[in-house]
């Protein structure tokens, strides 16, 4: 059975918008200040120990545009490329990033259609408008928040306007000697895989 886990960059104030240095937002890069080895090495291993990808279109083609054609020596680039992609879009007729399939039914059912079909870490980068409904849903089995020691005061959060409470509980975290935080938060009351 597949885990839906989210992982994102996000400030300290929630934002979790162009923290790579995507153009035409006006923190854009807000991560790069800080950014060390530590933090490239816990990505490592988050992609490494994941069986696919859950991305909306905005991130998707973000992700489409960097990563085919890259290579790494720590293997990131080949586990991206050759990974399943999952691609919830409205908007899309066709994808181009190898080994993607288009999504384009109501997004709890195709993820709980995921969660049956894949074994193991669906990991779902990015895609706010994608987390926000798996927040609101309940398919999130872990929220991994890698939190940068910045406020930003404006941009789009991680956490959805929504009139449901969502119960958390912290499963597991991590300091750099930078100031960033890796949080990792499951519903309350999930057993631990």
């Amino acid at each position: 059975m597949g885990r839906i886990v989210v992982t994102e960059f996000v400030s300290l104030d929630g934002v979790m918008e162009a923290p790579g240095g995507e153009p035409g937002y006006a923190h854009s890069g807000w991560t790069m200040d800080v950014a060390g080895e530590d933090h490239f090495a816990y990505k490592l291993e988050e992609l490494l120990e994941s069986e696919a990808l859950l991305l909306g279109r905005v991130t998707y083609e973000s992700f489409a545009g960097a990563w085919p054609g890259r290579d790494d020596e720590a293997g990131f680039a080949a586990k991206m490329n050759r990974m399943p992609k999952y691609v919830f879009s409205r908007t899309l007729d066709e994808l181009e990033w190898e080994n993607s399939t288009l999504l384009n039914g109501e997004l709890p059912d195709e993820v709980r259609r995921l969660k049956d079909e894949v074994d193991g870490i669906v990991l779902v980068a990015g895609s706010r408008s994608i987390v926000h409904q798996l927040l609101d849903n309940g398919l999130v089995d872990e929220l991994r928040l890698m939190v940068f020691p910045v406020v930003l005061g404006s941009g789009a959060r991680v956490y959805p306007d929504s009139e449901s409470k969502i119960p958390l509980e912290l499963a597991d975290s991590r300091t750099y000697d930078s100031g960033v935080v890796v949080q990792v938060y499951r519903p309350r009351g999930a057993a631990a895989s």
